[in-house]
């Protein structure tokens, strides 16, 4: 799942990944609060020239949910910016009538965490 959503969105497929996407989609990224209409509506001003997922895991917390955690490296501009780097990813997936879908997501780009910071002062 989280593969097509991400090659839909990097190919400006805004019909095939809204599919992928629950009706009650929320995205939720530094910038702010998104829906699936948004997310699709930002295709066109995204630039992902390449990107990798690893490190992925996946729990069951109920049945019918997914929750879905992973790393992913991306070159890519938004909006004529780079954003290339890094990210930590998370989305939790719902099966409704048979068919997986995902209902959220979320992506940080990786820093230096203050642990990190920490224990390079010590």
């Amino acid at each position: 799942m989280e593969k097509a959503a991400w090659e839909a969105f990097k190919n400006k497929q805004a019909d095939a990944f809204k599919k992928l996407l629950s009706k009650r989609y929320c995205g939720v990224y530094a910038e702010g609060i998104k829906s699936a209409d948004a997310e699709a509506a930002d295709m066109a001003k995204f630039d992902l020239r390449d990107y990798s997922l690893g490190d992925m895991k996946v729990t069951f917390p109920s049945i019918g949910v997914a929750v879905v955690t992973y790393k992913a490296t991306q070159q890519a501009t938004f909006a004529g910016q780079d954003i290339s780097g890094a990210y930590n990813c998370a989305s939790v997936l719902i099966v409704r009538r048979g068919k997986c879908l995902v209902v959220f997501h979320t992506e940080v780009k990786t820093q230096q965490s203050w642990r990190a910071l920490t224990r390079k002062s010590k």
